[in-house]
């Protein structure tokens, strides 16, 4: 599972042919979710909600880049690193 970004302990990534709807997981350290692109929504798991607020300001700053990055990972192409959130 490629990685994208990391930042304040936050691990996102995304996995090669995975499913529709476009999204992306997230780890962090116990805990591990998977965000929706088009809307941030938590469609699996949890995470704390400071986390989860970190990671939607960071989705929201991102959603282009999380996009091309989903059409890449569906054509098997190298996936391109995203800026963490500052």
């Amino acid at each position: 599972m490629p990685e994208i970004s990391r930042f304040y302990g936050i691990i996102i990534s995304m996995y090669y042919d995975d499913h529709n709807p476009p999204h992306f997981h997230v780890r962090y350290g116990e805990y591990s979710a998977v965000i929706g692109i088009q809307d941030f929504a938590l469609l699996e798991g949890t995470l704390p909600p400071k986390a989860l607020g970190l990671v939607s300001e960071w989705a929201a700053l991102n959603k282009t880049g999380l996009l091309q990055n989903w059409e890449l990972a569906k054509n098997n192409e190298i996936l391109n690193k995203i800026s963490p959130l500052m």
